[in-house]
């Protein structure tokens, strides 16, 4: 039943981060391209009734409107496109706030759980009498300017034009229901929500439009954008089970060591053992194995286990015995991560993909590279990565402990910008470094200052150390901009589920609501 429910976990997942599109089981191109920071999906009730407070049946969660957004907001001549959102007033009151929120880099149609309170958004929502907004981040889902995805058309698509939309759309959109022409910025209190990086987003739009949202709430907001963001795997490193962390750094060195040795004897071996023979590449060899420390990401306070812990029993259990502290050693390890690998853990990941397909990345003629057909959540989100945020998970420094290879390291990734955007870099002479330090000048990273916003960020989340929570950055809680930091995941505060079985995420979410409701009580109608 446990496995059931894992597989389960992974399909709404993955149908929320582009299945159709997909090669891996979570929704990734490719299984040697890195995890997006993504928002967890929660799905609205089923078939169930939708009524306001006095009782009219209202359209479902999952009734899909269209706003003509522009193109580009510093050229309104270029014309418009048709943004998909979601929206609810169930709760709805006069003088209620609009709650908006974006799921950031994923078709937003999974998403319409987080407009009911299944999620913190509705919590606030039904707290103030409030309405819930969904709206699909422009270059996702079905919400794009162009018909394809080609670099020519992914010209607007930036962190800037996407902060435009969310502005364009409070001042512009007539909500569909009764008094909806009347909810403007002014006229109603907005507040923004997002997680992850819409999370980011929100804090970058609190900078970039002062005073437009009278409240936000970011959770796990990656605002500070890293090229070599090794620290994604710190947080495993430090909360994963102390057994099975010593084996996997004995079996990654040991791989390293073996790998940069030029014995291709015990090369062969090691790739034969996991089955990776046909692989030329040993960065891809060695970078395939970083799935197993990626399936963390899919972990929550109510998600009773995962791939994650599967991995780790099958390293650390032998004959119904746990290892200790120490681990069972290198030889035991290898042997046991090979055998869990082969024996049915690469299937799940790359299903009937040949090796070369799922986890090879030096044929730039690989269809993941070369389509541009929208609804393609991994090839618009890595324009981002590629051109402003970076985010490239790799080995740690040869000074730090490291859960994975060092033989990856962002030339790598930014290989791989190249290939799957070969007209916007192949001129460059060099291999293309995402601009991020311009994002950071841009809305002020880490070092954010604004009133009325509200972070959430949890200690597992291995999102953490490119949020406010990150080690040794000390940020401060204020009255004004508030840190509320729980035993969570990635983005386990939005879910209220997480807070039924977590106290810590309970405290947060408590947190986040009573505050949001103390600032949109402060609200004030004006001309905006």
């Amino acid at each position: 039943m446990a496995r059931l429910w894992n597989l389960l976990s992974v399909l709404v997942l993955a149908l929320a981060t582009g299945l159709a599109d997909a090669a891996t089981r979570d929704g990734r191109l490719h299984g040697n391209i890195a995890r997006r920071p993504s928002v967890p999906p929660v799905p609205a009730p089923a078939d169930a009734p939708v009524t306001s407070r006095n009782g009219t049946q209202l359209p479902p969660y999952n009734q899909t409107y269209y706003f003509d957004q522009l193109i580009d907001h510093t050229n309104p001549s270029l014309g418009t496109f048709k943004q998909r959102f979601w929206t609810t007033y169930e709760w709805y009151e006069a003088g209620g706030p609009v709650v908006l929120f974006t799921p950031g880099e994923a078709n937003a149609q999974p998403y319409s759980g987080y407009l009911t309170n299944r999620t913190v958004n509705g919590q606030i929502a039904q707290e103030l009498g409030g309405v819930t907004i969904v709206l699909e981040h422009r270059y996702y889902g079905l919400s794009n300017p162009y018909d394809d995805l080609s670099v020519k058309s992914l010209k607007f698509h930036t962190i800037q034009q996407a902060i435009d939309d969310l502005e364009y759309f409070a001042k512009r959109a007539d909500l569909p229901m009764p008094g909806g022409d009347a909810l403007k910025p002014g006229q109603a209190p907005w507040v923004l929500i997002g997680g992850s990086y819409s999370g980011a987003l929100t804090s970058f739009t609190m900078v970039n439009k002062p005073n437009l949202f009278q409240a936000a709430y970011a959770s796990s907001a990656v605002v500070e954008s890293i090229v070599d963001y090794w620290g994604y795997f710190e947080p495993i490193r430090q909360f994963m089970p102390q057994n099975c962390s010593a084996d996997v750094q004995a079996v990654i060195a040991h791989i390293d060591e073996v790998f940069t040795s030029g014995n291709r004897k015990e090369i062969n071996n090691i790739k034969a053992l996991f089955n990776m023979s046909a692989l030329t590449h040993l960065d891809d060899v060695a970078g395939a194995l970083r799935n197993n420390l990626w399936d963390w990401q899919s972990l929550s306070p109510s998600s009773k286990g995962g791939q994650f812990f599967e991995f780790c029993d099958a390293l650390e259990v032998k004959n119904g015995v746990s290892a200790g502290p120490k681990g069972w050693g290198l030889q035991h390890a290898l042997q046991a991560w090979a055998a869990h690998w082969t024996g049915g853990y690469y299937a799940d990941l790359c299903g009937d993909e040949d090796v070369v397909s799922c986890l090879g990345t030096y044929d730039p003629t690989q269809d993941i590279w070369t389509d541009t057909s929208v609804d393609n959540a991994g090839r618009s989100w890595m324009w981002i990565v590629c051109n402003e945020v970076g985010f490239y998970q790799e080995g740690a420094p040869a000074y730090w402990p490291t859960l994975v290879t060092r033989l990856v390291q962002p030339a790598y990734d930014e290989r791989q910008c190249t290939y799957m955007f070969p007209e916007a870099f192949e001129h460059l002479g060099h291999l293309p470094v995402p601009k991020v330090d311009a994002t950071n000048r841009a809305y002020n990273g880490w070092f954010v200052q604004e009133n009325h916003l509200f972070f959430a960020n949890g200690h597992r989340d291995p999102w953490r150390e490119a949020t406010l929570a990150a080690d040794g950055t000390h940020f401060r809680s204020t009255a004004g901009q508030p840190l509320a930091i729980s035993d969570g995941f990635h983005c386990s505060d939005l879910n209220t589920v997480n807070g039924q079985v977590d106290a810590t995420v309970l405290a947060v979410q408590q947190q986040g609501v009573k505050t949001i409701a103390g600032w949109v009580r402060e609200w004030k109608p004006s001309k905006h």
